[in-house]
């Protein structure tokens, strides 16, 4: 993380692109991991460049377009702020507030983490525990992948002694975006619980996929996981059915299957990010046309109040 590029001039200066004026900083920041920015073209154009850099177009504002579009600020235990429950028999651990890459599309980018910081992890697993009716614990943030092996190894034996729990969920971008962060002393912690163990990782586009990311897949499958990805649909990113489809069999090619392909959250400063529900559906029938099933992520949205996220059908 150290050589992680952490303005845009830097990133812009290391692909050979001069600063137009239409990338100005500000207070989301620029970070971005020089595996990453490997895998970019040297062009404004590039579909991973356009996720991580801080486009003056942000400075547009809309009423729709808001901070907490899913009504997460609200939604954390009163003992264990860390603690986000929206869906039964599922509660969702903020274990850190950092990343290893910031994405300008980011629903969580106005996130109040001082009100949520994980300041007691051993607490939070604590208050989960005393919910029977609870049996998938999720692991989140930020990315759990940034805290370090023994952060995490004491997380999981946590959690592995709480009878209830069946399922250890991960959400990271971290094989992706910093793939030498799957190492041997991860995939030991992970081997070592007795929970079922599911990574879920984000990949939008099948540049993002190169002989890195297989490496940590398979030092990931090795530890028993069982790999899922997500996508968010993001115009002048992928919002093409032929890149869905390519980012599709490309994940499977490494291991993983598609899980789910989000239609974009309404926060603020993205709506040059936004995808309309129609289009999805056009793109995604177009895809359904060209996978087969296994193949074919759900398109879902995330609708505040729902008691899980809502499949949106052709």
């Amino acid at each position: 993380m150290r050589g992680a590029f952490r303005n845009s001039k830097d990133l812009l200066d290391y692909l050979n692109l001069p600063n137009t004026g239409n990338f100005i900083e500000n207070e989301f920041s620029t970070l971005v991991t020089k595996s990453f920015a490997n895998r970019m073209k040297n062009t404004y154009d590039d579909p991973l460049l356009r996720q991580v850099l801080p486009d003056v177009k942000e400075r547009n504002a809309h009423s729709a377009f808001v901070e907490d579009p899913l009504n997460e600020f609200s939604t954390s235990n009163k003992n264990s702020p860390n603690i986000l429950q929206k869906y039964q028999k599922r509660a969702l651990l903020i274990t850190s507030n950092a990343c290893a890459i910031n994405c300008r599309y980011c629903f969580r980018r106005h996130f109040p983490y001082k009100l949520h910081r994980p300041k007691n992890i051993e607490q939070a697993i604590f208050e989960i525990g005393l919910d029977s009716s609870i049996s998938e614990i999720i692991l989140s943030g930020g990315d759990p992948l940034i805290l370090d092996d023994e952060g995490l190894q004491a997380i999981f034996q946590q959690i592995d002694n709480i009878k209830t729990i069946k399922t250890i969920r991960i959400h990271t971008r971290l094989p992706i975006v910093l793939p030498q962060r799957i190492s041997e002393g991860l995939i030991h912690t992970l081997a070592c619980t007795d929970k079922k163990l599911v990574v879920v990782v984000h990949v939008n586009h099948p540049n993002e996929l190169d002989h890195e990311t297989k490496r940590a897949f398979d030092c990931l499958k090795n530890s028993g996981a069982w790999l899922l990805n997500q996508s968010v649909l993001l115009k002048g990113v992928n919002d093409d059915a032929q890149i869905l489809i390519d980012l599709s069999n490309k994940l499977f090619d490494q291991g993983v299957l598609p899980y789910y392909l989000h239609l974009p959250d309404k926060v603020a400063k993205t709506m040059h990010f936004f995808v309309d529900t129609k289009k999805g559906q056009r793109i995604h029938k177009k895809m359904q046309a060209n996978l087969p099933g296994y193949l074919l992520p759900n398109l879902i949205k995330e609708i505040p109040g729902q008691p899980s996220k809502t499949i949106i059908s052709a």
